[in-house]
């Protein structure tokens, strides 16, 4: 009698956790055109150098992530400033948050008015920070020149206004 009740009852769980797995995924957000254009980041992007080819110091690697709702970008990956930004739609709007090697993680949204070649990201907030003292990520903009070339140019704050001599403009291009 216990072998049939566990058999019936792992025969039971079997069907059930069949019948879950077989449950239709949660239908995809429409598309939007800015997290279209993030997602299309997909891939290994290395620094370009002074003649826009590209050299072997690797920048950034794009990966989409968590059916296709999320994408993860490591910046300098394995060295001591490794960071990671992950994108996403928050109620329709393109957000990012940035896990910053200083320790903070800026969060920015992206202006739906900009160019059509471009995402700039205005600071939306943070943790770990405090905007009218501690450096900070507060823009950036990303300049799609073509499918396999962008350009990175951010903007870092500290006590409450951009310091131009942190961060710049990368010139990246896509390895093939």
């Amino acid at each position: 009698m216990t072998i049939r009740t566990v058999a019936a009852t792992a025969l039971a769980l079997t069907l059930a956790l069949g019948a879950r797995a077989a449950d239709p995924v949660k239908p995809a957000a429409p598309p939007h055109a800015g997290f279209e254009k993030v997602k299309k980041l997909a891939g290994t992007w290395v620094e370009a150098d002074k003649d826009g080819k590209p050299t072997d110091k690797v920048v950034s690697v794009v990966k989409v992530i968590a059916n296709g709702s999320t994408v993860h970008e490591t910046f300098f990956p394995g060295t001591p400033m490794e960071m990671v930004s992950v994108y996403h739609l928050d109620k329709g709007e393109l957000v990012m948050t940035h896990y910053c090697a200083l320790g903070n993680q800026p969060r920015l949204r992206a202006d739906p008015k900009a160019p059509a070649n471009q995402l700039k990201w205005d600071f939306a907030g943070g943790t770990n920070l405090d905007v009218n003292k501690d450096m900070h990520m507060h823009s950036s903009v990303v300049k799609f020149i073509d499918d396999d070339r962008i350009d990175i140019e951010g903007e870092a704050w500290e006590n409450g206004k951009p310091v131009p001599t942190h961060c710049g403009v990368m010139k990246l291009v896509r390895k093939k």
